[in-house]
C-alpha cells in the first residue's frame, strides 16, 4: 500500500539505486531497449514488439530527453487506445520544444503504445484485448500481455512520475479533465499543478496502466480531453501547457510565465443514461453549469413524437456527452460532475479509460 505522506520527489534519492542515492552520488547510467542513453542528450529508439503476419516487425516509437542534471524521470504515454490521437501530438509538441541542456532528470515520451490500434483506427489490439486492461502484462501472454510488460520493463520500471494522456471513447468526448488518486498529497499536488479545468478522485481499474504504476508507488495522472480519432486544438493545447506545469512542479523544468488556471475538485460524477432508445436532441455542451432536475435535453421518436425529458440528476458541471444522436435504452447521454466542496465519497466513474 502507498504511503500517503510519501513525497515523490524523494524517489529521485529513495526508490531504486537506478534511479535514487547513486544517481546522485554517482550517476547510473539510463538503459532503455539495451541502449545506454548519455546525460544532455536526445535519442529516438523503437524497441520491436512483434512481427506482423506479412514479417514486417512492429515497433514501440520512444524520444528519450535525458537531462544534464539528475533529477524525477517522467513518463508521457498516448494511444494506449489506439484510436485516441488527441495525446499524440501533445507529445509531439512538447517533445519538440524540450531541450535537454535546460532539462532536470529525464522524459520518456511513448507517442504511440498501441502501434497496433492507430493503424487499424481501433481502441483495441488485434487479439481484440483492451491493452489499459492487461496491465503489468506478461511476457508469455497474450500479445496485450506481451505489450504492456515490454511497457512496464523499459518505459515505467525507469521512472519516478507518469502521465498518460486519453481521449473519450468513440462517439463521446470529455471536457479536459485529470484522473488521479487525489487521497495521495503528492498526487494531489501532482495533479493540481497540470492545472486542468477539473480533476477527479478516482480509483484504479483492474489491469489498467496506472494501477499497475500505483503498484510500484509511481504517482500517475490520467488526462482525459476531446474524443477519439479527432484532433481538438483546446484539449491539446491544454494539455501541453499542463505537462509543462507538472514538470515546474517536479522541478524539472522553467515554471511558465503565466499562473495556473483553478482547478475545480470533482466531489461525485454520474453518467444520466437513456431511458428509452430513440433521437437524442442534447441542448447543453462541455463546460455548461447545471442545476438538478434542469433539462439536458430529450428523446424522441423519429418524427418527434412522445419525446422524453432527459434532466440532470445533480448540480455540476457537463464533463462528457454521448455525440451519436441514435440512442438505445440505457446509453450513456451526458456525464455531470458535482464539484467538491466538503469531504465526499469518491466518484462513482471510477474505472480508467
Amino acid at each position: 500500500m502507498v504511503d500517503p505522506t510519501f513525497d515523490s520527489r524523494q524517489r529521485v534519492e529513495a526508490v531504486s539505486p537506478a534511479i535514487g542515492a547513486a544517481e546522485t552520488a554517482a550517476p547510473a547510467p539510463l538503459i532503455v531497449g539495451n541502449e545506454t542513453i548519455p546525460r544532455g542528450r536526445r535519442v529516438r529508439l523503437d524497441l520491436p514488439v512483434a512481427r506482423l503476419p506479412t514479417g514486417t516487425m512492429m515497433s514501440l516509437p520512444i524520444t528519450i530527453i535525458h537531462g544534464k542534471k539528475p533529477g524525477p524521470r517522467l513518463w508521457l504515454s498516448a494511444a494506449i487506445h489506439g484510436d485516441e490521437l488527441n495525446g499524440v501530438d501533445i507529445i509531439r509538441r512538447v517533445v519538440r520544444e524540450l531541450k535537454p541542456h535546460r532539462l532536470t532528470g529525464t522524459v520518456i515520451a511513448v507517442p504511440v503504445v498501441n502501434v497496433f490500434g492507430l493503424i487499424e483506427q481501433s481502441r483495441y489490439l488485434p487479439d481484440r484485448r483492451d491493452l489499459n486492461r492487461s496491465f503489468p502484462g506478461s511476457a508469455r501472454g497474450s500479445m496485450a500481455g506481451r505489450l504492456a510488460a515490454l511497457f512496464m520493463r523499459e518505459v515505467v520500471s525507469q521512472c519516478t512520475h507518469g502521465i498518460d494522456l486519453h481521449t473519450a471513447a468513440i462517439h463521446r468526448i470529455n471536457l479536459p479533465q485529470v484522473r488521479a488518486n487525489l487521497q495521495n498529497p503528492d498526487t494531489y499536488a501532482f495533479a493540481q499543478a497540470f492545472g486542468a479545468p477539473i480533476m477527479i478522485n478516482s480509483s484504479h481499474r483492474d489491469g489498467s496502466l496506472r494501477q499497475a504504476a500505483a503498484k510500484r508507488q509511481i504517482p500517475t495522472l490520467l488526462y482525459e480531453a476531446g474524443e477519439a480519432l479527432r484532433f481538438d486544438a483546446i484539449a491539446i493545447q491544454t494539455g501541453i501547457d499542463g505537462i509543462y506545469r507538472a514538470m515546474a512542479h517536479l522541478g524539472m523544468y522553467a515554471p511558465p510565465a503565466t499562473s495556473p488556471p483553478v482547478t475545480l475538485e470533482a466531489g461525485e460524477t454520474r453518467w444520466v443514461r437513456a431511458s428509452r432508445g430513440g433521437i437524442w436532441h442534447r441542448s447543453i455542451d462541455l463546460g455548461d453549469e447545471v442545476k438538478p432536475r434542469q433539462p439536458l435535453g430529450f428523446i424522441s421518436d423519429t418524427f418527434g413524437d412522445k419525446p422524453v425529458q432527459v434532466r440532470s440528476p445533480l448540480a455540476g458541471i457537463v464533463i462528457g456527452h454521448g455525440q451519436n444522436p441514435l440512442v438505445n435504452q440505457g446509453d450513456a447521454l451526458v456525464h455531470v460532475a458535482s464539484i467538491k466542496t466538503d469531504d465526499v465519497p469518491a466518484s462513482d466513474d471510477r474505472q480508467d479509460s
